[in-house]
């Protein structure tokens, strides 16, 4: 876990390092070099919108990226618990438990 002010997209190699994967699905926010070139390395698609403000468009898949929706659901039903998009836990401990128990419900219903 990473502070309020540290981007997403900073910790996304990271995080994708000892994981297989055929495609990641990102939304611009994740549009980097490093991201791109990390899912390239592993042979992995990397279906991620361009920034407007880069210079050169990549193409992505359409039809694949329309299945980010239910990421988005997920975090949607997320936030509908408000200790978690409030972050009101001081431990991260307790933050991933209660994350836990979440997930579990949402597997669950």
């Amino acid at each position: 876990m990473t502070g309020g002010q540290v981007a997403d997209c900073t910790q996304a190699v990271s995080l994708l390092t000892n994981q297989k994967y055929e495609a990641i699905l990102a939304d611009k926010g994740y549009d980097s070099d490093s991201i791109v070139e990390h899912a390239t390395s592993k042979g992995a698609v990397a279906i991620i919108p361009s920034k407007r403000n880069r210079k050169v468009r990549r193409k992505y898949d359409r039809n694949l990226y329309k299945e980010r929706h239910k990421i988005e659901c997920l975090f949607g039903f997320l936030k509908h618990y408000r200790r978690l998009f409030s972050r009101f836990d001081k431990l991260a401990s307790r933050f991933q438990a209660f994350l836990h128990f979440v997930a579990a419900l949402q597997w669950l219903k």
